[in-house]
């Protein structure tokens, strides 16, 4: 078992920045790929960003490339959202997610969940 903690979440102007975490515990942590996933009210869960368990390879969706940054540290068995440049259509309950072995896109493939936090980006 994994147990997953998000927190970092809050409300922020556009433009603005936040830094997302997520600190797992249970088992070893440098053995599970890492993700982020959103969903905003009346909206399906949406794949933001993804780390490998090495944090060597990263993949992100779209919208948040080249404003989002996602990192690990193996260490502090902590996975890190860094997001920059804030829109309005980034509000949404972020998701940590973690599974053993390679990192995906498709929520399905997760087993593990956090209970999200909340980011308010206003106009």
């Amino acid at each position: 078992q994994v147990q997953l903690v998000e927190s970092g979440g809050g409300l922020v102007q556009a433009g603005g920045s936040l830094r997302l975490s997520c600190a797992a515990s249970g088992r070893t942590f440098s053995g599970y790929a890492m993700a982020w996933f959103r969903q905003a009210p009346g909206k399906e869960r949406e794949f933001v960003s993804a780390v490998s368990w090495s944090g060597g390879s990263t993949d992100y969706t779209d919208s948040v490339k080249g404003r989002f940054t996602i990192s690990r540290d193996n260490a502090k068995n902590t996975v890190y959202l860094q997001m920059n440049s804030l829109k309005p259509e980034d509000t949404a309950v972020y998701y940590c997610a973690a599974r053993a072995g390679l990192h995906y896109s498709d929520y399905v493939k997760y087993n593990y969940w956090g209970q999200g936090t909340q980011v308010t980006v206003s106009s």
